[in-house]
């Protein structure tokens, strides 16, 4: 994972080599560019969203609350594995959300299916360095996806800042990806093709109790080839670099008769959401049951 830092000459350098590396030029395969689309894998959020997300175009990605941010972070991880198409990435990131959130760590790019030696990482001292970083990068049409993962609410990012992206983006072919996290990362205008939330889910524990695959609650909120807004649960398989469709991990408890059913990351989500049932054998098979129903069980036993 090659670094750089603070300097647009810097980064000018660095797609400049990227143009000139064998790995730049190969001819991508038809089937992977196919109408403009990269598929997430799950055939039902594929169908929810046309068939997959356009590649030349913004797509904006918010954390539901601020314990989400590094599921956020996963779920970009995710859509720029299947987007990528084996080229370059240039992720792009404001300094504040290293110092707050943490580096990204090559071993963990590595685990999520995305060859650390693949990514060129920017760091930019504010939110308007990394704007104009992220809209340099998308001028060049050799990287597969641009990230640009911006602090909280800067003015820097306005409407303006957005359409100057999108156009990038479709002009170059190339898949931008613009992450907004803490303290006051709300949506607002923007010229995104879409725009997602991301909470935190619990994965289903593997064999010895070793640790699941990373999960998601993803929200569709805005799409502007007019797709409703939806909700999906999804797992992320890192050797199909696709989505699949999340085991539940624990018996749902079944909600009180004198209140509607909700649960904590449900009451957060905003009004109009959708929540799209992705049958299988591990939702439909799935038991209910009342806690007093399990006590009584076990006091019986």
């Amino acid at each position: 994972m090659g670094t750089a830092r603070g300097s647009l000459v810097g980064l000018r350098h660095d797609i400049a080599t990227i143009v000139t590396a064998e790995r730049a030029i190969e001819t991508v395969s038809p089937q992977a560019l196919d109408e403009g689309r990269f598929p997430l894998g799950l055939p039902a959020l594929d169908t929810a969203i046309g068939g997959g997300l356009r590649r030349a175009a913004l797509h904006e990605i918010f954390a539901a609350s601020a314990g989400d941010a590094a599921a956020t972070r996963g779920f970009a991880l995710a859509l720029t594995a299947c987007a990528a198409a084996h080229r370059p990435i240039i992720w792009v990131r404001q300094d504040m959300v290293a110092q707050e959130q943490g580096e990204l760590h090559a071993p963990g790019l590595q685990e999520f299916g995305l060859p650390p030696e693949d990514v060129v990482l920017l760091r930019m001292p504010d939110a308007l360095q990394a704007l104009r970083a992220g809209h340099e990068a998308l001028r060049c049409q050799a990287p597969g996806v641009v990230v640009v993962e911006l602090w909280g609410a800067p003015k820097a990012l306005d409407l303006t800042a957005s359409q100057r992206l999108n156009r990038a983006a479709a002009k170059a072919g190339v898949t931008a990806l613009l992450i907004r996290s803490g303290t006051g990362a709300t949506p607002q205008p923007s010229a995104a093709l879409t725009r997602w939330s991301v909470c935190a889910a619990p994965s289903s524990p593997l064999a010895a109790g070793a640790p699941g695959a990373p999960a998601f609650e993803i929200g569709l909120l805005l799409h502007r080839e007019g797709y409703p807004p939806q909700t999906f649960r999804v797992e992320w398989n890192r050797d199909d670099r696709a989505f699949r469709k999340a085991a539940l991990s624990r018996p749902v408890a079944a909600s009180s008769g004198d209140r509607p059913p909700a649960s904590p990351v449900r009451e957060n989500r905003p009004a109009g959401w959708n929540v799209v049932p992705l049958q299988g054998p591990f939702h439909g098979d799935s038991r209910v049951e009342h806690p007093s129903q399990t006590g009584r069980r076990r006091a019986a036993g």
